[in-house]
């Protein structure tokens, strides 16, 4: 009997609090309280890089992405979304080959090349300087300060070694993946002959492997009219090629020093000029297949598209 006030007075607070607690559903002004919105995120977003120029090479701005046209294994994909030719953020690895083959002319190609980060590199853009002759060394990664990049740079030395050109690429491609956004772009520039008489990985493991890292792939040849000399300068030139085509890039041979400076700022122009197109495969299936990709301009067929010839999808 004494515990009864004490039971009177909780009784009465929980009649009081009903009121209260069927009000728990509504807001302040009397409405329902949605549950949370699910977002669901799909994993089959792709991106494409892709440079426009007309006939005689000059790059192409303004285009929309109603001007695209993107085809998968044949069917045409829906374009969701175009960053502005150049706006994207570029991951550059610069990969310069200091083997015995090729050290003739490393100085001028080193001054170009600093050159070339000079006018690319604008804030937001990353830089990974990689030297390779035995095997590949990565110096500075993913760097946002330019003048840590051409510090860097200029402490390359030249060797008297063989060299590991495809052990260098994927490495290279590894790396910059795995700094990757979806909204950057990434792109390998090597100088090099392209003769591999080092590398554990295969010319097909390089291109596989650029490709799964969505990876745009440039090579400037300095060795000029002697690539035509042997047939080991041959496979070399037409192996740097295979990758630039495969990949949306550009093989580039040097006959001499003094057109270094060209082919860097035609590599600079194309990339500030880049556009970046962003479409949902309507393949769901995430089995690690690769798929061809074919991007086009219908209304203005006299404009030149470069892309990437394909992908690699994700695996589960």
């Amino acid at each position: 009997m004494r515990a009864y006030p004490a039971f009177s007075l909780i009784l009465a607070l929980v009649l009081a609090s009903i009121p209260f607690l069927k009000g728990m559903g509504q807001d302040t002004q009397g409405a329902a309280v949605q549950a949370p919105t699910v977002i669901r995120v799909s994993t089959n977003l792709v991106m494409v890089p892709v440079s426009v120029t007309d006939a005689s090479g000059r790059t192409i701005a303004n285009l929309g992405k109603d001007d695209f046209q993107i085809e998968e294994d044949g069917v045409i994909e829906s374009i969701s979304r175009i960053a502005e030719a150049g706006q994207s953020p570029l991951q550059l690895a610069l990969l310069f080959d200091v083997s015995g083959s090729v050290n003739k002319r490393f100085d001028f190609e080193q001054q170009a090349a600093t050159r070339f980060l000079q006018k690319i590199w604008k804030p937001g853009d990353a830089i990974t300087i990689v030297s390779f002759s035995e095997e590949p060394h990565i110096g500075i990664r993913n760097s946002r300060s330019l003048t840590d990049a051409l510090q860097d740079l200029q402490g390359l030395q030249p060797t008297e070694s063989v060299t590991a050109l495809y052990d260098s690429v994927v490495a290279s491609a590894r790396l910059l993946k795995s700094y990757a956004t979806s909204e950057s772009r990434q792109a390998e520039i090597v100088i090099s002959d392209g003769e591999d008489n080092r590398s554990e990985a295969s010319m097909k493991d390089a291109l596989r492997e650029i490709q799964r890292c969505d990876t745009i792939f440039y090579s400037i040849n300095p060795g000029g009219n002697s690539i035509r000399l042997n047939d080991i300068s041959i496979r070399g030139q037409k192996d740097l090629v295979l990758l630039a085509r495969e990949t949306g890039g550009t093989a580039f041979v040097s006959d001499r020093a003094s057109d270094l400076d060209e082919i860097f700022g035609r590599i600079a122009n194309e990339l500030r000029a880049q556009y970046l197109l962003g479409y949902y495969s309507s393949n769901p299936r995430l089995d690690g297949q690769f798929r061809q990709i074919a991007v086009s301009i219908p209304k203005k067929p006299d404009l030149r598209v470069r892309s990437r010839q394909g992908y690699y999808a994700a695996r589960k």
